[in-house]
């Protein structure tokens, strides 16, 4: 992508803090009205980066370009950007209207403008009817709808959001995760989203920055980088995982216990590394004799058996292959082991991959 075509552009972006690195050279370009979400544990920089894009925090170097624009030294008011703070920064002397209102009348936009867009952005978050109520009288799903209409009732181009739905519970997380993306694609807006929920992240995203130690170890739309992860870093942190350390043996590989494995995609150096397989890829059979035909099958003994809903899962403790989780689905017929059981795992080799060690 040509950066002048692109909403969003990160030069080699660098940040120190004394000896520390803790954003290392980060080159991203993000299209107009894409949800780019920056993924990553605690400390892996995303938040850094997010605060040198909004102008928080000034680059040690590399360019933050937007719309084709150098901003890298602009202050914040002069990026045009929305934000979507993680504690909503909700002004509590301030009611609904107002505290949705508060871009535009830094702007000194006319009074009816400020009217008809406050009550357009309350009625796209659902809170038509709570212009006068005040944040005490809100609760954390009504304030974080809030902050979210405050973002977007200037029309930014550009949204930056900062873990804004971590201090809600599970189901009206799930719930604002499909209003955003609603919102987002009814208004093209672009939107570069800090979290460190995997889940959050597969389903709102159309591409993933997987951030570690300050920098992008793989980027991608949520799909690849799910399933084909570049490095076991990825595969253990978007996700449950197997790793079965693995090392070259002819045409297969062979387990630190001994199992020839199957795989249809990547390749081991010299040194080794992992088969990689995602615990439902992994089917269950009672004995030997009912398993799938094919090369990857290990027998193992089932330590922990977990209902989970509409999942079943499983740990199972094999010579050959260590400890391997399989998930299964809980549809008709499906048949739940217990603690004891003896087992045999197997998997396609189309659906496993060998990462480098």
């Amino acid at each position: 992508m040509q950066a002048g075509s692109a909403a969003v552009v990160l030069e080699t972006v660098t940040k120190r803090y004394g000896a520390d690195t803790v954003v290392d050279a980060v080159s991203v370009s993000i299209a107009q009205g894409e949800f780019f979400t920056l993924l990553g544990p605690s400390g892996s920089g995303k938040t850094t980066t997010l605060n040198m894009l909004a102008g928080f925090a000034e680059p040690d170097g590399g360019r933050v370009l937007l719309a084709g624009r150098d901003v890298t030294r602009a202050a914040p008011r002069e990026r045009g950007l929305g934000m979507v703070f993680q504690n909503y920064a909700i002004f509590p002397h301030l009611d609904t209207f107002e505290n949705v209102a508060f871009p535009l009348r830094v702007k000194k936009a006319p009074k009816r403008e400020v009217e008809t867009r406050v009550a357009d952005a309350l009625a796209m978050v659902k809170l038509t009817g709570f212009e006068r109520r005040y944040a005490r009288q809100l609760s954390g799903g009504q304030q974080q709808r809030v902050a979210l209409a405050r973002a977007i009732v200037a029309h930014p181009s550009v949204v930056l959001m900062d873990e804004p739905l971590g201090a809600l519970d599970k189901n009206l997380r799930y719930h604002m995760q499909v209003e955003i993306k609603e919102i987002q694609r009814r208004l093209g807006m672009t939107v570069v989203y800090v979290t460190h929920d995997q889940e959050e992240a597969l389903t709102m995203s159309d591409r993933i920055a997987i951030m570690n130690g300050g920098r992008i170890v793989q980027m991608g739309p949520p799909r690849d980088v799910y399933e084909a992860p570049e490095n076991a870093f990825v595969g253990r942190f978007l996700g449950e995982a197997n790793l079965i350390p693995a090392r070259r043996d002819g045409l297969a590989v062979a387990s630190e216990g001994g199992a020839l494995l199957e795989s249809a995609h990547g390749s081991l150096g010299a040194e080794g590394g992992f088969l990689f397989v995602r615990p439902e890829k992994v089917a269950v059979a009672p004995e030997a004799g009912t398993a799938p035909g094919g090369p990857n099958r290990i027998a193992g003994r089932v330590r922990f058996a977990g209902f989970l809903g509409n999942v079943l899962r499983y740990e199972v403790d094999t010579d050959q292959a260590g400890s391997l989780i399989a998930d299964l689905v809980n549809g008709p017929g499906a048949v739940l082991h217990a603690a004891g059981d003896t087992v045999v795992l197997s998997w396609s080799r189309e659906d496993c991959r060998l990462l480098p060690g």
